[in-house]
């Protein structure tokens, strides 16, 4: 491209200053930014430019000139092919400061927020180290597998980086070992009873995924075929197969996706076989888990960040919280161990029973869920003289719909309690409940799920009129 200081098939020494949000080494050659994956933070490296636009471009690692001390050999044979992980070459306490950092430069980019530079600071917000797991591996309760077929024969695994080509895997070092045994045995029963797998191009054949869900607590495993068709082939044998080879297996489903999606699951689940649920506990609280409900897929992350959150919310047994994007319950019944009441209200209907179920399963009477837009259910709730004292929210990627945030600047609870799976629009949407008369007092980012990109955090928002300590 003309003009620019780098030019496509060349090659460049380039410095490498940060990692970007998809865990590509943030270059600079001649003052152009190039993101080279597999760079790191304080790298010198030379790179070749592969693709380029005005203000940025990519490049592909040829040679790391300077090493960073922070760079390690990643544990996972196939790690530098699979798209699942993008920082198993970055250490562990390395990973940690760089999700703070992430964190942090969201908050001053988008939501133009001050943050506090040091302990000794009185300006601005505190964001705190990023709280980390003590061992950061086999933390995922749950895989979600696609199949396809190479030579002729049935493979398992996970996506390339950016493409659809299927890595076949025997073990995922992410992966609870359940979901590895489990995969592995329903590949080979899949090829010993001739099973097809689909193919997305031809829309043709029939296994799509095998997802595995396992109790960490309980030991409990839920295995979901999903399928491209109606009927599965010698479906006896195969539920037979799957039960003498793991007899740990508690729920054997079928989920039935006929669409050329890229959904994972259709809209019709069938139990094959045991029970329709699973169990597992976070913290003191019990939960059902059904093959399509949401569950948190690192349970020993989600209790520190689910108790962040209700140290947050400063509960002393009497107040009313309302949860806003409550799913299956899960922060609403770790909030009613402490609260007084607690209305849940989610848009998924299904969510909303199994809310209702696991309020029971745990005899859990002070809560009280609702299907429906939070946003037009809040309102709706004041009319019925609900005043929460605190409220929550666990937004998806997306945050936080403008109507309820603009529903909570109404309501004007004492404290605002936000937990976030993107660093992105948590600052956005901060900075829209900072504009209507709320302090931002901290931020705790939390790793629940190491060795990847993501990050998730917990804020504190607080009426400003209502706190003696003066938040920013």
């Amino acid at each position: 491209m003309a003009g620019l200081p780098v030019q496509i098939g060349q090659q460049y020494e380039a410095e490498i200053i940060g990692i970007s949000h998809d865990g590509e080494g943030v270059g600079r050659v001649n003052g152009f930014t190039l993101f080279v994956a597999g760079a790191l933070p304080g790298e010198r490296a030379l790179v070749r430019v592969g693709h380029l636009k005005k203000q940025y471009g990519y490049a592909a690692l040829v040679e790391v000139l300077e090493v960073s001390p922070d760079r390690v050999k990643p544990d996972c044979g196939i790690y530098e092919e699979c798209g699942g992980c993008q920082l198993q070459h970055l250490s562990y306490e390395a990973q940690l400061r760089v999700k703070r950092q992430q964190v942090v430069d969201n908050l001053q980019r988008i939501g133009k927020l001050q943050v506090r530079s040091s302990s000794s600071d009185e300006e601005g917000i505190v964001v705190h180290p990023t709280l980390g797991m003590t061992d950061p591996w086999r933390y995922r309760n749950k895989a979600q597998v696609p199949f396809g077929e190479e030579q002729g024969g049935l493979i398992g695994g996970f996506y390339a980086q950016g493409s659809h080509r299927i890595i076949n895997m025997d073990e995922c070092l992410i992966q609870h070992e359940s979901n590895d045994e489990v995969v592995a045995r329903v590949k080979e029963i899949g090829a010993r009873l001739g099973i097809r797998a689909y193919n997305e191009e031809r829309n043709d054949g029939l296994l799509r995924h095998v997802v595995v869900k396992v109790g960490f607590r309980t030991g409990e495993i839920m295995v979901v075929l999903v399928t491209n068709g109606v009927e599965i082939p010698r479906v006896a044998e195969w539920v037979a197969g799957i039960r003498a080879a793991l007899p740990g297996v508690k729920s054997i489903c079928h989920n039935i996706n006929v669409k050329q999606t890229n959904v994972i699951f259709g809209d019709e689940t069938r139990v094959l076989w045991g029970s329709e649920v699973i169990y597992d506990y976070i913290g003191d609280v019990k939960f059902a888990i059904s093959a399509r409900s949401f569950y948190q897929v690192n349970p020993v992350q989600t209790e520190v960040l689910y108790g962040k959150a209700l140290e947050y919310a400063a509960l002393t047994g009497g107040e009313t919280v309302v949860d806003a994007y409550c799913g299956i319950g899960t922060i609403s019944l770790f909030l009613a161990q402490k609260a007084g009441q607690v209305y849940g209200v989610e848009i998924v209907e299904e969510a909303i029973a199994d809310a209702r179920k696991n309020a029971e399963l745990n005899g859990m009477t002070n809560v009280h869920f609702e299907a429906g837009p939070a946003e037009v259910v809040l309102p709706e709730w004041t009319r019925q003289g609900v005043r929460p004292d605190v409220i929550v929210v666990d937004p998806p990627r997306k945050g936080c719909d403008p109507a309820l945030l603009a529903t909570i600047l109404e309501l004007q609870p004492r404290r605002v309690v936000y937990v976030s799976c993107s660093a992105s629009t948590l600052a956005r949407d901060l900075r829209v409940l900072v504009d209507g008369g709320y302090g931002v007092a901290e931020v705790t980012p939390v790793d629940m799920f190491p060795h990847t990109v993501h990050v998730e955090c917990v804020a504190l928002l607080v009426r400003n009129e209502t706190d003696a300590e003066k938040p920013y």
